[in-house]
């Protein structure tokens, strides 16, 4: 495997302005073009390995992907190999140019041709008829594809250099925690990839909204990186589909039991945890706290870990640290992890559906 880091700028911008030298200035010019250059071989590199059906880890808006040409079949099967991933669960496939969802789709319709307008690039996943150049291990063998177009400048390079549609679910064993940075990828999954990436921390931090959209029926299949909202702005209310009696999904996330850290987690009210009485009915355990909010001091007393989504609240930060703080408690070798539920508006709703997927063993024992 290559294991690879985006190269950083040396110098913050307070620094630059003052050092306001013009020699300073031009030599930092210099350093980012010479920043961009390797990056670009880097990207390059990583293509060639997906046409040669390899499988390379990048970043996107949302999580780290793990990428294989998703029209060569033996390639996306690597992926299900290495993430122990059941044949069942289909993959997303994404693109950087909107002429490739013509190619990949039989149809599409028009609420989805609006939607596409609207938020892509961006974390939104359309799910539709496929057509005949799919295979049918990308799908499921089910009849639809699911496609997005990503919002990350290295993954959309990618996907160009490539000169293919990239399958790519998250860079990490089924049923984990997602990935957000390159160093939880490599912690996961090591030397059984050819290559990643590191972009940096992903700044959305959880998996795009998928809808299904055919007939009459627009379906929302997971909740995500774009809220339910802004979709029904654009077309009108949506149906928010139940995953607790499925058994064969329709897209990636819906099985009851996903996103899960090793600890077993329990959502509990904010009077619960405020409390503390979840913490003495488990007096002899080593617990730990998934807080929305900064909690009260009170609180730092009944935990043995305490791991904050967003000191003030904020939704939008809560989503993009959710996976970072829930892997920070899984290392602390606790015996249960207790979640305070967040608003399910905007991206509260994706927070609290992985949360819910987290909490699914602890809550069906």
């Amino acid at each position: 495997m290559t294991a690879v880091r985006t190269p950083c700028s040396r110098h913050a911008a307070g620094d630059c302005m003052m050092h306001a030298g013009v020699e300073y200035m031009e030599d930092e010019a210099e350093d980012m073009e010479d920043e961009a250059d390797d990056m670009e071989k880097l990207i390059i590199r990583a293509a060639e390995i997906i046409r040669r059906g390899g499988l390379v880890a990048f970043p996107t808006e949302t999580v780290y992907g793990l990428g294989a040409d998703a029209l060569n079949a033996r390639a996306v099967a690597r992926i299900f190999e290495v993430k122990r991933r059941p044949r069942f669960d289909p993959l997303i496939v994404h693109i950087s140019d909107f002429s490739m969802v013509y190619e990949l789709c039989d149809h599409v319709d028009e609420r989805a041709e609006k939607l596409m307008r609207a938020f892509w690039p961006g974390p939104l996943t359309i799910v539709l008829p496929k057509s005949e150049i799919v295979p049918d291990i990308v799908t499921a063998s089910l009849p639809t594809v699911a496609v997005r177009m990503p919002a990350h400048p290295i993954a959309l390079r990618l996907i160009e250099k490539a000169r293919t549609p990239i399958a790519a679910p998250s860079a990490n064993p089924f049923g984990y925690l997602s990935p957000t940075s390159a160093d939880d990828v490599r912690e996961m999954l090591g030397d059984r990839i050819d290559m990643i990436i590191d972009g940096g921390r992903c700044p959305i931090g959880v998996e795009s909204t998928v809808i299904y959209i055919a007939g009459d029926k627009k379906i929302v299949l997971r909740p995500g990186g774009l809220p339910v909202e802004e979709i029904e702005r654009v077309i009108g209310a949506v149906e928010i589909e139940s995953h607790e009696k499925k058994q064969k999904p329709r897209s990636p996330g819906q099985l009851p039991k996903h996103y899960a850290p090793r600890t077993p987690l329990v959502i509990a009210s904010a009077d619960e945890i405020r409390t503390g009485t979840v913490k003495r009915e488990m007096r002899h355990k080593r617990c730990g706290l998934l807080a929305f909010k900064k909690p009260t001091p009170e609180c730092y007393h009944n935990y043995d870990a305490i791991e904050v989504l967003s000191d003030k609240g904020d939704l939008v930060e809560a989503a993009a640290n959710l996976f970072a703080c829930l892997r920070r408690l899984d290392r602390r070798n606790l015996d249960i992890i207790y979640a305070e539920p967040v608003p399910e508006v905007g991206l509260g709703r994706a927070v609290m559906d992985r949360l819910r997927k987290a909490a699914w063993k602890a809550s069906s024992q």
